[in-house]
């Protein structure tokens, strides 16, 4: 379900809002989400805020109430105090981290909070209403299709990685299964911990050790443009392509203008956290059931469609 229907959707449904919760009750949804610590997580909190004045403006019976957190400690104390002193009726929330958030999460479940996990889920879903994620495997898979797309048997690509987690996995996972029998050959790949200057190190040791590089994938649009810097450096951008994800402002902007070093992108939408409010919402609003799993598309970004996933004003 894209955002755009959502929001449609809601706008449809907010005059049942009075027959589902009755109009004079003010409606109170907590998002709990990490702090902006990278570019990803600034994409998160400016959509974050965006949905929250929208749907404010749209439905006056209802309190959207943002709290960011440094660590999972922080988060757990905001759970806490949004249940106890803010008395919310739902939770959006993000795992800082899935492990140490599960307890303060059910907790709240069981105030009879309704709970949205987004991205990271928690290692018991039985506690969440709705889950909402980008698609990893996906991610792995159009990737993967895109470099098939441009390479074949006997061209050399490397690969930066995120950090050992089951997202990462899942990614590479779904890339190395879809070049498989290509002929494509993946000369190394290391972890980039999802982070610029680390892409850079990382890209500066693989350009020092292989002379031919047809292809990078980096898999993260932050990763991307620590490989970005590396390869002018080495002056090697007539040579090959990189392909990171999420959508980053920076890369998106480079696609639309034809950027050959940087042609296409994959979406991991930070944008997800403003679905997350809005199906939150529609539990409220609307008179159809909305539990369940949203697993967002992961599409390839290209000069036809960079328009439509273009936030010039989001950090990210």
């Amino acid at each position: 379900m894209s955002l755009k229907a959502i929001a449609l959707a809601l706008t449809a449904t907010t005059v049942l809002a009075g027959a589902v919760m009755g109009q004079d009750e003010k409606i109170r949804i907590g998002v709990s989400i990490p702090a902006a610590t990278h570019g990803w997580a600034g994409g998160l909190n400016w959509h974050a805020g965006v949905a929250e004045s929208r749907i404010e403006a749209r439905n006056p019976n209802i309190d959207v109430i943002i709290v960011t957190a440094d660590s999972p400690a922080d988060q757990a104390s905001d759970i806490e105090d949004l249940v106890s002193v803010q008395q919310i009726h739902a939770l959006v929330v993000l795992p800082f981290e899935s492990e140490p958030l599960t307890e303060p999460v059910r907790n709240a479940k069981n105030e009879g909070v309704f709970i949205t996990v987004v991205d990271r889920g928690l290692p018991d879903p039985s506690i969440q209403d709705v889950y909402v994620a980008g698609n990893n495997t996906e991610l792995g898979k159009i990737s993967a299709d895109y470099f098939k797309s441009r390479l074949g048997e006997g061209d050399n690509i490397v690969i930066l990685r995120g950090i050992p987690t089951v997202i990462d996995t899942e990614r590479f996972d779904a890339f190395m299964a879809g070049i498989e029998g290509t002929g494509i050959t993946v000369l190394d790949d290391e972890f980039a911990n999802w982070n610029r200057d680390d892409g850079f190190e990382v890209m500066q040791d693989f350009l020092s050790r292989f002379p031919d590089i047809d292809g990078v994938w980096a898999q993260d649009d932050d990763i991307a443009l620590g490989v970005i810097e590396a390869v002018k450096q080495a002056g090697r951008e007539d040579e090959l392509f990189i392909v990171g994800g999420a959508g980053m402002k920076e890369i998106i902007k480079g696609i639309m203008d034809g950027d050959t070093l940087v042609p296409v992108d994959v979406l991991y939408p930070p944008a997800m956290i403003a679905t997350a409010i809005d199906v939150t919402v529609a539990n409220f609003t609307s008179n159809g059931p909305v539990q369940g799993s949203y697993i967002l598309g992961a599409p390839l970004v290209t000069p036809d469609n960079a328009e439509q996933f273009y936030f010039p004003d989001s950090p990210f």
